[in-house]
């Protein structure tokens, strides 16, 4: 038996990713958009019409990352014409480079310029998180979780979840924040000691995705508090959320 279980072990391989920063998702994956320059004023229309949330935006023709549920119809209905490439690095600390124009084929990074100095001056070599489910589909949570795993391990890096967010160095936002998690995300920010950052993972984090106009939606506590880091998905890689809080902190 023992024997069995250790010819296993060289069939899989190497359970774990040596390098976060140069590794490549196969293709197939929904990274990054790409609206190409041929694309047709009768295909943007369409594109619009079968955008379950109203990510595609004219005037002009557009595609908010931060609102995208990666479901492709835009892409489907276009024959390509708008394409979701295999790039995982789309966490960014400027909203404005979450929307994708026409012809445009560029990274999506953090801009260091916008970084406020505390964040790499305290949280370079160790960074504690507290995750809020702020009426989330456990659907990015459970990325979240994978990104502590064997196979990711940010935790080689210092980077960890906590219990309390009195331990913690900064929150990570999950769902839309729903009225009854107002109060309680206010509370938990602040609980967290100062310097500290707020990360929104996840589209439905980042503009309500599918619940934006829902009345049971509160998201009062976004009016007075400036993320410091947007990672699109639904759900985000956990290789588009560990690059996205390295590149933040500036660690290398």
């Amino acid at each position: 038996m023992a024997l069995s279980i250790i010819k296993i072990f060289p069939r899989h391989g190497r359970q774990y990713i040596r390098d976060l920063r140069k590794a490549v998702i196969p293709e197939g994956f929904r990274g990054r958009p790409v609206i190409g320059k041929d694309i047709t004023p009768a295909e943007e229309k369409l594109a619009l019409t079968v955008c379950p949330i109203a990510a595609i935006q004219t005037g002009p023709f557009r595609l908010d990352l931060g609102k995208c549920e990666f479901c492709m119809e835009c892409s489907f209905a276009t024959e390509g014409k708008i394409r979701f490439t295999n790039d995982h690095r789309l966490s960014t600390n400027n909203r404005e480079s979450l929307i994708i124009k026409v012809g445009e084929d560029n990274p999506i990074r953090v801009d260091q310029f916008m970084v406020r100095k505390e964040i790499s001056s305290y949280f370079r070599y160790a960074l504690k998180l507290r995750q809020v489910s702020a009426g989330g589909d456990n659907s990015t949570e459970m990325e979240l979780n994978a990104s502590g795993n064997v196979n990711f391990d940010m935790g080689r890096y210092g980077i960890e979840f906590v219990a309390s967010p009195r331990h913690s160095d900064g929150l990570v936002i999950t769902g839309p924040i729903s009225s009854n998690m107002a109060e309680a995300l206010q509370i938990c920010y602040d609980a967290t000691p100062s310097p500290k950052i707020v990360v929104l993972a996840g589209s439905a984090a980042i503009s309500g995705g599918i619940y934006e106009n829902s009345p049971v939606v509160d998201r009062k506590f976004l009016e007075t508090i400036k993320p410091d880091l947007y990672i699109p998905g639904n759900p985000p890689h956990p290789l588009t959320f560990i690059n996205g809080i390295l590149d933040l902190t500036g660690k290398k």
